[in-house]
């Protein structure tokens, strides 16, 4: 059974503590590690890694400090160029090449992101349980059987953005950057049907956006549409 609890989830910082109660991991590192630590109860030094999705502070800024904590952390090659991460600590990952953590099988995948290198990430653990964790992207090309939870970005709807461009309070350049960048509501859904659902328990929706999103409105929209347990984080 896959625990999730998110720390963080926004512009400002985000972070997810996953474990199947046999592993715990990390995923993305956007928050001080202090707070991390205050928000797991101290309780840090079983965190077998951290994934890290892409450049990004609000998805990086703690791994100085994670990393002094003696947890390994794992990114693209080009993230860690961009962050100058180096030492041992630091693990290397690859689009579609698979590697084992703990009683996780992690499986990284290209998305497509204004930044370097960024991934997604497919976890699958002994149990049988695939969790899905994909943010900051516009896109996801790949399609996955058997998943059982789903940590998707839902950053704004395409209606929302166009209503606050019209009423002068987004600049309409933000709309090209928010197009190429993040996961609308509209492109999540067609991403949802385009997936075998028949195995998902929960669909976290993740990051979304202070001004252009509606937390009711995408929690009900995507409830309707799969018929699943939805978490707005």
């Amino acid at each position: 059974m896959i625990e999730i609890k998110t720390l963080a989830s926004g512009s400002q910082g985000n972070c997810y503590h996953i474990t199947d109660g046999r592993t715990a991991l990390l995923i993305e590192a956007g928050i001080s590690f202090k707070e991390i630590r205050r928000q797991l109860d101290f309780q840090t030094s079983n965190i077998a890694g951290c994934l890290v999705s892409h450049e990004h502070k609000d998805h990086c800024k703690a791994v100085p400090d994670v990393l002094r904590a003696g947890i390994n952390v794992y990114m693209s090659e080009g993230t860690a160029s961009e962050i100058n991460a180096a030492g041992h600590r630091i693990k290397h990952v690859k689009s579609k090449q698979s590697f084992r953590l703990g009683t996780w099988t992690v499986l990284p995948f290209d998305v497509q992101h204004d930044v370097s290198e960024p991934l997604g990430f497919l976890l699958a653990n002994q149990a049988g349980d695939k969790l899905l964790f994909a943010s900051d992207t516009y896109y996801i090309k790949y399609k996955f059987k058997g998943l059982t939870h789903l940590l998707l970005e839902c950053n704004y709807s395409l209606d929302i953005l166009n209503e606050n461009i019209e009423a002068g309070r987004i600049h309409k350049a933000m709309k090209h950057r928010l197009l190429r960048s993040h996961f609308s509501l509209e492109n999540v859904k067609e991403f949802l049907k385009a997936n075998d659902l028949s195995k998902v328990q929960e669909i976290h929706l993740l990051h979304l956006s202070d001004s252009n999103s509606d937390e009711e409105r995408f929690k009900r929209e995507i409830q309707e549409l799969t018929g699943k347990l939805v978490y707005v984080s």
